[in-house]
């Protein structure tokens, strides 16, 4: 096929670009902002002038940059509701007939991800014709993407809406939890600082999962939304003793109750995506291939 990639240089457009290549795709990859080096042409420029002809567009350019970034720069995160209009505009003015978009756990109701028993997040919980209280500015502009996404496949495009819990691996950039904390193992930081009181969880799922997911669901033609994740529950706690236990190191825990904390719980319900992938990278392996990065 012929791919428009966006936000390749990204962590999970650069690992999707390669997948896609060894695939034997061709892929048209451009960037968002910033890394002109390497792609000459920003993305939203791309879908306002580029006259189209691919079988397949998959946006990854967002601006997010974990949760100091969703918290901290609520205005900058919302330049993702410019660059994903122009992107449903783009598509039905090329007559693109498949098309990713990738949506966030983010968008999921905030009421339901709160402290006390854990609730799975299943796709029907997003309702968009009354939807509820997501997570900040990046999970507004996320709804509204799907939302679009539905008005663009009225016109005719095939479009399959990721909704990624906890994306997590080697390369993956320091402002992220997971990565952080394998960089405080190696560098046998004691005490070991956890954002919150460590008791919030996350649903981790690994970019060659991530990845393998997306493409078994294009391959397969699976449209709207589908979750991205295990299913399984891990704290924050929980996650910092894997990471020691497996760097051999053995500090204390220390919390940070005045950081950006996110929801509580976040957690999925992967039947759909189980349905079409099962998911080979479990947590325990993730944190080895990363100490060993």
């Amino acid at each position: 096929m012929r791919v428009l990639l966006t936000g390749a240089s990204g962590f999970v457009g650069r690992h999707l670009h390669r997948a896609l290549e060894e695939r034997g795709d061709t892929v048209a990859a451009f960037d968002l902002n910033g890394n002109r080096d390497v792609y000459t042409r920003d993305a939203l420029d791309y879908f306002r002038t580029n006259p189209g002809g691919f079988d397949l567009a998959i946006h990854a350019a967002a601006v997010v940059g974990g949760r100091a970034s969703i918290d901290g720069s609520p205005l900058g995160v919302a330049t993702n509701l410019a660059l994903d209009s122009w992107y449903f505009r783009w598509l039905v003015r090329t007559r693109t007939p498949r098309a990713v978009y990738f949506s966030s756990s983010a968008a999921y109701p905030v009421e339901y991800q709160q402290p006390g028993e854990i609730r799975r997040l299943y796709e029907d919980d997003i309702e968009l014709s009354d939807p509820q209280l997501p997570d900040a500015t990046y999970g507004w502009a996320k709804l509204t993407g799907e939302r679009l996404a539905q008005y663009a496949a009225a016109e005719g495009c095939q479009i399959t809406i990721p909704r990624p819990f906890s994306g997590y691996g080697e390369d993956q950039a320091d402002c992220y939890p997971f990565p952080a904390f394998i960089r405080r193992a190696r560098e046998r930081q004691d005490p070991f600082e956890i954002w919150g009181d460590g008791e919030s969880t996350r649903d981790w799922i690994h970019i060659d999962d991530l990845v393998g997911a997306t493409l078994a669901a294009v391959d397969q033609d699976v449209t709207g939304p589908i979750n991205l994740g295990w299913g399984r529950a891990t704290s924050f706690n929980d996650l910092a003793r894997l990471v020691t236990k497996a760097a051999g190191h053995a500090p204390r825990l220390k919390h940070r109750n005045d950081a950006p904390q996110g929801v509580h719980h976040r957690v999925s319900d992967p039947s759909r995506m189980l349905d079409i992938y099962q998911p080979t990278v479990t947590l325990e392996q993730g944190i080895q291939r990363a100490l060993a990065a």
